[in-house]
């Protein structure tokens, strides 16, 4: 064979591996190429047809969603047509039944001094409830926690946050659950009801608030109107999903016996998805409690005025722990709900004896409870809490101690990273996007969409993208997109990071697991005050509150999907003699590229839930017009375009990242552990030559 011969077959052998190369992550091009067009058209345009406006500015559409929203207010102060007077009656209703259960537990009904129901009576009514519902092990989280509400001085506001959380957490499953029910039956329901739980998750919370305001005005009534709206779709979405989920050969088996629509329902379906049911259940709490907090804005009783006021005055130790006591009643709520869901199967594995004596611990549980609560009905020491010991005031002098130690010593050192961040990072980036022509960024916005999630994905973000054009806050919104996607960046980088070191390790896992549980629950105003000692108000302070508001919910996810890769996987890649950052970056993090994603999909929908919080410490853009529309009624209207542009924004960026994830899902798959082994071995060492 001739060298001349040998190159030739060398330079096609080289050829064809580019080739296959560029196949193999076409997408990858693909994206790079939009990005590198997108930001040569921008070097030549910048500035032009942008279509911002000034903060001042009301187009004709936000002067007629402010008309609208003058008419509907004014429908529902008078009661001029049945349906707004239907609404107007079930809210007061729900307001007339939450006094009520106030009165019972938390607030004096006159003449009386005290509440009807004081501490002792409510931890051990707390105590006999969690025993039947969950098991004694719950019994020992559930009494501490109680008494630290009351040690760090917000026994009032917390048992507050309990009965609103509770409240709605019972009329959410009242209506949810006969709905799911019904959506896993017909498919017209489902079709009809899923874009609406749709709108309600990607909804931010804060978006809520202004019309309720509007609606309901600010007090009780709108807070739990609020939260009702929030905390509905998990048990719908769930509950439906358990229903669909029932073996249909024990529905067969049913159906051959003769057994009614209703009869199949009630001693088959609902049985059999109970405990998927409870799972849902404990979502819908756990909602409920993040919106209970957030409705302290629209006078919502409850821990969140303690926290509110502890960002607004500058109070960082009587927001931390009001913080700490939802942290606090999250983490037992949670745990709850959670030994609840398996609580039906234990009991039928247990023994007679254990169910006798379970009775037996019941019966003299209730003696003991009536006895607690005729006490504090009665005496004065066992209603009102006792003020020692007091943990709440050391604490909080120790956490202002801190704050202080914080703005004196680091605000200098971290003013100067957010100083250069912005000027080298932040705005360069949101210059290509929002100072680009608009034609040109919703072009690439809508290429990166069939790219990532194909034809759906597409058809969606046009849709989300006319919308938004319509509404006149393109600039705002590209603004509040650049925002999103920069903190979502960091999301994902450190959801990685700590996500394969938990799926790599139980120890890791055991160790970081309750500070990610801890983030979730705490509200995000608590983080936020450390965060705007250390960088002050401006956009910066909003992405860095968003990251670590998002790093919990991306990180578990990631973790999940780094340890579901087989072992057979991983034992093949060791075989070939793989080190361990080979084994992450071309096994582990590959066939987990689903869970990155979606990781990455509730990444993006967690910090675009923070944009109002955002436009309260500066951020500006769409967070800034939602603000100042709940402020200023002159601006709801303007507001109300702001609120709905971020929905666009959520559901869109929702379509791309979950279509992406169930594309990049259905790739990721090996056939067979021996395609495995050749597969990693042509990544590790693709100079051997062909299997």
């Amino acid at each position: 064979m001739s060298v001349a011969t040998a190159g030739a077959r060398t330079r096609v052998r080289s050829d064809d591996a580019v080739v296959a190369a560029l196949r193999a992550r076409w997408r990858l091009w693909a994206l790079l190429a939009v990005v590198v067009g997108w930001i040569v058209i921008w070097w030549f345009a910048e500035g032009k047809h942008t279509l911002e406006i000034s903060t001042s500015a009301i187009t004709d559409v936000h002067a007629r969603l402010q008309d609208l929203s003058d008419s509907v207010s004014n429908a529902f102060a008078s009661q001029s047509n049945w349906l707004v007077a239907a609404v107007n009656y079930f809210a007061d209703k729900l307001d007339l039944w939450f006094t009520r259960l106030q009165h019972l537990f938390t607030v004096a009904p006159f003449p009386r001094p005290l509440p009807q129901v004081g501490w002792l009576g409510t931890i051990a009514l707390a105590a006999l409830v969690t025993f039947a519902v969950s098991g004694w092990r719950l019994v020992l989280l559930v009494v501490p926690a109680f008494l630290l509400f009351g040690t760090l001085g917000y026994w009032t506001d917390s048992i507050d946050t309990l009965l609103i959380t509770l409240f709605c957490v019972v009329i959410a499953c009242v209506f949810g659950i006969p709905l799911g029910v019904w959506m896993a039956h017909s498919k017209v329901v489902t079709a009809i009801v899923t874009p609406v739980l749709d709108v309600m998750q990607t909804m931010p919370s804060f978006v809520y608030l202004l019309p309720a305001a509007i609606l309901f005005d600010i007090g009780p009534a709108a807070a739990i109107m609020v939260t009702l709206v929030y905390a509905v779709p998990p048990v719908v979405r769930i509950g439906a999903h358990g229903i669909r989920t029932v073996n249909p050969g024990v529905l067969e088996a049913t159906s051959s016996l003769g057994q009614s629509r209703l009869q199949r329902l009630t001693k088959v379906e609902l049985p059999l998805a109970k405990r998927t049911i409870i799972v849902g259940v404990n979502q819908t709490t756990m909602a409920a409690l993040a919106m209970a907090t957030i409705a302290a804005y629209i006078d919502g009783p409850g821990l969140g005025q303690p926290v509110l006021d502890g960002l607004q005055r500058g109070q960082l130790g009587t927001g931390f722990v009001a913080g700490t006591c939802i942290v606090i009643l999250a983490v037992m709520l949670d745990r709850v709900t959670t030994a609840a869901s398996v609580r039906a199967e234990q009991a039928r594995r247990a023994g007679d004896r254990r169910r006798r004596l379970r009775r037996l611990v019941l019966v003299i549980g209730s003696v003991g409870t009536l006895i607690a609560l005729y006490l504090s009905h009665i005496y004065v020491w066992a209603n009102e809490f006792p003020s020692r010991p007091d943990l709440g005031t050391p604490i909080s002098n120790a956490v202002d101690d801190f704050g202080t130690w914080l703005l004196t010593d680091l605000s200098g050192f971290t003013s100067s990273i957010q100083t250069g961040f912005t000027n080298h990072f932040l705005n360069p980036v949101q210059s290509v996007v929002a100072e680009s022509p608009w034609f040109v960024t919703g072009t690439a916005i809508l290429l990166i969409a069939a790219i990532v999630g194909g034809v759906r994905a597409f058809v969606a973000s046009v849709v989300c993208l006319a919308g938004i054009y319509a509404l006149d806050l393109w600039y705002n919104a590209m603004v509040t997109l650049t925002s999103v996607l920069v903190a979502t960046v960091f999301v994902v980088a450190i959801a990685v990071v700590l996500g394969v070191a938990m799926g790599r390790s139980l120890a890791v896992d055991r160790g970081l697991r309750p500070l990610l549980d801890a983030g979730q629950t705490i509200p995000p105003f608590v983080p936020l005050m450390f965060v705007l000692i250390l960088f002050s108000s401006n956009r910066f302070t909003a992405i860095i509150a968003a990251v670590i508001y998002a790093v919990p919910i991306a990180t578990k996810l990631v973790a999940d999907g780094v340890r579901g890769v087989s072992a057979e996987t991983i034992e093949a890649s060791r075989s070939t003699g793989a080190n361990r950052w080979q084994e992450i970056t071309k096994v582990q993090l590959p066939m987990a590229r689903g869970s990155v994603l979606l990781a990455t999909n509730q990444g993006l929908l967690y910090v675009l839930s923070m944009v109002v919080i955002g436009g309260m410490v500066g951020g500006g853009a769409l967070g800034f017009d939602i603000v100042k529309g709940f402020r200023q009624a002159d601006y709801a209207g303007k507001g109300l375009a702001a609120g709905i542009t971020v929905v666009l924004l959520g559901i869109m960026l929702d379509r791309i990242t979950t279509y992406g994830a169930q594309r990049a899902s259905g790739s990721s798959q090996p056939s067979s552990r021996r395609l495995t082994r050749l597969r990693f071995a042509e990544r590790l060492a693709p100079n051997r030559g062909r299997v």
